[in-house]
């Protein structure tokens, strides 16, 4: 799973409240939701956060093993197993 608390450590740290980068740097309000739901967003979105930032992807997001494949049960499906 992508998680991305590093975005907001990364804004912090550049003093980039997400008030700016909706005013200033036209990112959506409904990707800023998105990232903090931990959802999908496009590889447009974080290399343009990336170049607002001057910033790598690394101090956008991260890899974190969600608790499916940790523990390698089958997540999404309603099979027998996970009822």
């Amino acid at each position: 799973m992508i998680v991305y608390d590093r975005l907001w450590e990364t804004m912090k740290k550049k003093n980039v409240s997400q008030y700016h980068l909706i005013k200033y740097c036209k990112v959506s309000a409904g990707q800023i939701g998105r990232l903090k739901k931990n959802n999908f967003v496009s590889t447009h979105t974080i290399d343009m956060l990336c170049k607002i930032l001057d910033c790598s992807v690394e101090e956008i997001m991260e890899y974190q093993t969600d608790i499916c494949e940790a523990t390698n049960i089958t997540c999404g499906t309603d099979t027998e197993e996970n009822k």
